[in-house]
């Protein structure tokens, strides 16, 4: 599969090996990880990639990303989809970076070119949530084109859709 590209950045398609050393929080050799990658959400996106694959088969492309610094291929954190997308061509995404990348447009960059590439492959509508504290992930979705559609207690729902 080939990795997703944005002018900082690339989007490298986890593979089950990454995902077993992510899952681990060891890195393989020759790896470069930022500084407090994996965190404990990119450890659990891993274990959960690994088991979509043991019980049904590897998603791709729909399935988790490293975020990886073009300047050096550094991984700054994850991104990605939850599963494949359902019967009404609906996904939901995740992500997270290393507290060192925040705050530097990194999020909302992945973001974009992981919206334009769920687009391109015939995604509808791609789903998003943010904990009601998190005004820094409320304003990721936000930068990168999604929506709020909804709110409770705990969370802030985002949207982005398309029509064909």
């Amino acid at each position: 599969m080939t990795a997703l590209e944005a002018p900082r950045l690339i989007l490298h398609p986890m593979t089950r090996a990454n995902a077993e050393y992510v899952a681990a929080g060891s890195p393989p050799t020759g790896a470069r990880w930022a500084p407090g990658y994996p965190s404990p959400g990119e450890r659990g996106a891993a274990a959960r990639f690994l088991t979509t694959c043991a019980e049904s088969g590897d998603p791709s492309p729909f399935g988790p990303y490293e975020i990886r610094l073009r300047a050096d291929g550094v991984v700054i954190g994850g991104i990605g989809f939850h599963a494949a997308p359902d019967e009404r061509r609906s996904v939901t995404i995740g992500y997270g970076l290393v507290e060192s990348a925040r705050g530097q447009g990194y999020a909302s960059e992945a973001l974009r070119a992981l919206l334009r590439f769920a687009r391109e492959q015939g995604v509808a509508r791609v789903r998003g949530d943010a904990d009601t504290g998190n005004i820094a992930s409320q304003h990721v979705m936000t930068a990168a084109g999604m929506r709020l559609v909804d709110e409770d207690a705990s969370l802030k729902y985002y949207l982005a859709e398309w029509t064909a």
